[in-house]
């Protein structure tokens, strides 16, 4: 009898974005049971190197893009603050620059919580049972237009250390940019990486709480309410999130094991000390709410008693 041509293959499938699904089977016309497996995505192997030309020009243009949206963020709100803002052209010089940092800091956090959240919920890239292994060339472009970010602040932060971050911020940046390439390099574990990169969903609350301090105004009533957004912000973004983070892990247990080594014990170490900073960073922002509303309180009662 005619041997059976089937599209099933035992060999290594190609990149794709269709779901993965479990193996389909069948008879053949011989009475032989055949076994198909549908499209997986990409899986680069570990670290070694295997990567295709598109997708190294994909990254390389994506930290270049990164960094260039730095640069013209910082330029376009230099301009527009010396126009629109009439305090900033009375600050130092220092202040300035740290004012234009935050401008694409924020920036850059409003991008990476969009198109975080957009793979993770909207999309359904994640959306099946086998996700270690699931990316797109947006996760790719992301995580590259963060690795550019994470340079030039990194950069910025040490040529002025420590006025625009401590040692905390070296290590916060060190440890993105790590889990980052890892899983740019690997395609493992992306979904994982942009529930943490969804976390800089914070950032813009902190930029304008030292806007709103520099400006003078620390009185009024935007600062107080963008305290609060910003406590809430963060305790969903950075705490119940990571909450989340961790038990998603636990239950995909097994898919986790199946990363390199290197990445796997990546996944169990640095998530857990970004988690732990976040907690300090919490508990100071807790503090600090409490000592504002504390002293709105004062106030209202000294002007009652006036």
């Amino acid at each position: 009898m005619e041997e059976v041509q089937h599209e099933c293959t035992h060999k290594e499938s190609r990149r794709t974005n269709q779901s993965p699904v479990a193996p389909s089977v069948g008879d053949g016309p011989d009475g032989r049971v055949l076994v198909c497996h549908s499209p997986r995505p990409l899986v680069r192997g570990g670290m070694d190197g295997n990567f295709g030309s598109e997708e190294r020009i994909l990254w390389l243009v994506s930290v270049l893009a990164g960094i260039a949206m730095c640069a013209a963020v910082y330029d376009i709100t230099q301009k527009v603050s010396s126009h629109c803002f009439k305090g900033y052209d009375n600050l130092s010089p220092m202040k300035k620059v740290e004012w234009n940092n935050r401008g694409f800091s924020t920036f850059h956090a409003l991008v990476a919580a969009v198109v975080s959240f957009y793979l993770v919920v909207i999309s359904d890239l994640f959306h099946s049972n086998i996700i270690i292994d699931r990316n797109s060339w947006l996760s790719d472009a992301m995580f590259g237009v963060s690795i550019g970010y994470f340079l030039t602040d990194l950069v910025m932060i040490l040529w002025y250390f420590p006025s625009l971050g401590g040692k905390e911020y070296l290590l916060h940046h060190g440890l993105s940019m790590y889990a980052i390439c890892l899983a740019l390099l690997s395609g493992k574990a992306h979904m994982y990486i942009l529930m943490v990169l969804f976390t800089e969903a914070t950032t813009p609350f902190v930029n304008l709480r030292w806007y709103l301090e520099v400006a003078g105004k620390k009185t009024h009533n935007l600062y107080l309410y963008n305290g609060l957004a910003l406590f809430v912000g963060w305790l969903v973004a950075r705490v119940i999130l990571f909450i989340y983070f961790f038990t998603h892990m636990y239950f995909h247990f097994d898919q986790v094991k199946s990363i390199f080594p290197l990445g796997f014990y990546s996944i169990l170490t640095v998530p857990p000390a970004l988690a732990v900073m976040n907690l300090f960073w919490f508990w100071k922002i807790f503090k600090g709410m409490l000592k504002t509303l504390s002293k709105r309180r004062q106030q209202s009662e000294n002007g009652k008693a006036e």
